[in-house]
Formats: structure tokens, C-alpha cells, sequence
């Protein structure tokens, strides 16, 4: 994939990985006490490590959409919520807080994404 097709591409990119974290984070705890195949352990462990694959495909999605066109103010969200979501992700294990940090920090991202795609359109619409 092309830069410049990336660089179009990233919001969308980083509104879906940051959904599904969401989606995954919510349906965890039930998967985990009703699912027969999460109680092998390489299926758990496997399933458990998508958290480093979002944590990898925001990166990559903040990096692009702040790289040419996003406003200070919308990088300085972006790269924020991004910052949050990450200690939130790594920390979640140590106290419920982090758990919901990640929540808003994920949530905080799709906005900001939003954001960007809106603002970008906006200057790009004369």
C-alpha cells in the first residue's frame, strides 16, 4: 500500500481498530466464562494478545493521519488519546481504573479520527 493511500486512509483505519478493541474489551469477560475453546491456552493467549495488535494498528494510524494535514490540535488529541489508550491497554492487569481508561482513551480516539476526517475535508472543500 502506497504512503499517500495511507496517509487517506489512516482515520478510517483508526476509527476500526479502535472499535474493535472496543467490542473485544466488552466481549472478553463473557467469551472468557462461556467459551469452552478460550479455556485451551494457546487459543487464550492468542486471543488475549490482540490488545499489542490494536495498540500496533492505532500507532500506525496516528502516525498517518498526523503526518501532513492534521491541525496541532487535533495531532495533540490524537497522539494523547493514543498515549492513554497504550498505558491503559499495558496497565489494564493492575486496577479496574486502567480498564476504563482504556474505554475513553479508545472512545477519545474514534472522536478525535473524527475530527480529523471533518477538518480535513473542511479545508480541502474551497
Amino acid at each position: 500500500m502506497k504512503t499517500d493511500s495511507l496517509d487517506k486512509k489512516a482515520d478510517y483505519i483508526g476509527i476500526t481498530g479502535s472499535v474493535l478493541c472496543l467490542i473485544h474489551c466488552l466481549i472478553t469477560p463473557m467469551l472468557l466464562m462461556t467459551s469452552s475453546i478460550l479455556k485451551h491456552d494457546a487459543f487464550r493467549i492468542g486471543y488475549l494478545s490482540l490488545d499489542y495488535v490494536f495498540i500496533g494498528v492505532n500507532i500506525v494510524a496516528v502516525y498517518f493521519a498526523t503526518r501532513h494535514y492534521a491541525s496541532p490540535g487535533i495531532r495533540a488529541c490524537l497522539w494523547g488519546f493514543l498515549s492513554l489508550f497504550t498505558v491503559a491497554i499495558l496497565l489494564e492487569d493492575v486496577s479496574e481504573f486502567f480498564e476504563y481508561l482504556g474505554y475513553a482513551a479508545s472512545v477519545g480516539l474514534v472522536v478525535s479520527h473524527l475530527f480529523n476526517i471533518r477538518a480535513h475535508r473542511l479545508q480541502h472543500a474551497h
